[in-house]
């Protein structure tokens, strides 16, 4: 019966509001350093100056901080206040879930595939691109293998001819599930980083060639944000 009533919309809407709420709390009591700043700024601008979409990639492990670099990016960023960014959910329970928890954030849902139903999912990502949004995908989301890249964000780089921004982040307070891909929980009152990397170019005619250097970028991110949170006060200082 409790399994039942944990697992009933009532109680995963009340489940996603009170994370929200507690992430909420803990983006405000954190510290938060931003490292890859030029890259982020890049990835929203054009050769020419003029402003473009994103596709954003991150681990689905580090979840629950993601929501922070774009509020990051808003703050910093000229000239995207009137963008939206759309997370890539799946249908299932758990994307509704996901999806409940980071709206407070900003943060729009898009219910769609890029494997099951991929064409139709493929579309939808790619009107978003075309009206100057934000795509965020967890390539290895939302039941692994861990760390394992699927094919749909390559794809959707090739035929959009964007770029893959590696994003990831870390907080000095922090406890690692044991859930499939070791989600970091961040806690409030400690220091935190966001990591942009350098963007992943794909290639149009062999996208899935990308997909090594994709996954190569996105654990590179977030080697650099363990690192620089296991440091020292004083060397995280001098890596910001």
């Amino acid at each position: 019966m409790f399994r039942r009533l944990i697992r009933s919309d009532a109680a995963q809407a009340l489940f996603a509001r009170l994370l929200g709420l507690y992430l909420a709390a803990v983006y405000r009591t954190t510290r938060w350093t931003l490292l890859g700043e030029e890259h982020l700024r890049a990835a929203f601008s054009a050769p020419s100056g003029a402003p473009r979409p994103v596709i954003g990639a991150f681990w689905h492990e580090r979840l629950p901080m993601m929501p922070m670099l774009w509020l990051e990016a808003l703050r910093r960023v000229p000239g995207i206040g009137g963008r939206r960014a759309h997370v890539l959910v799946s249908r299932h329970r758990d994307g509704r879930f996901i999806g409940e928890v980071v709206r407070r954030f900003r943060l729009e849902m898009v219910h769609a595939s890029t494997s099951k139903g991929g064409a139709t999912g493929m579309r939808v990502l790619l009107r978003v691109l075309a009206q100057g949004d934000v795509v965020v995908i967890t390539p290895d989301g939302p039941r692994g293998p861990r760390r394992v890249a699927a094919p749909g964000v390559a794809q959707l780089a090739a035929v959009s001819g964007l770029p893959v921004l590696p994003c990831a982040a870390r907080t000095t307070r922090a406890r690692v599930l044991p859930s499939w891909d070791r989600m970091v929980l961040p806690l409030p009152f400690g220091r935190g980083v966001l990591v942009a990397g350098a963007p992943v170019m794909v290639d149009r005619a062999d996208p899935l060639a990308a997909l090594p250097a994709i996954e190569a970028a996105l654990s590179a991110a977030c080697d650099t944000a363990d690192a620089w949170a296991a440091a020292p006060a004083a060397a995280r200082a001098a890596l910001a």
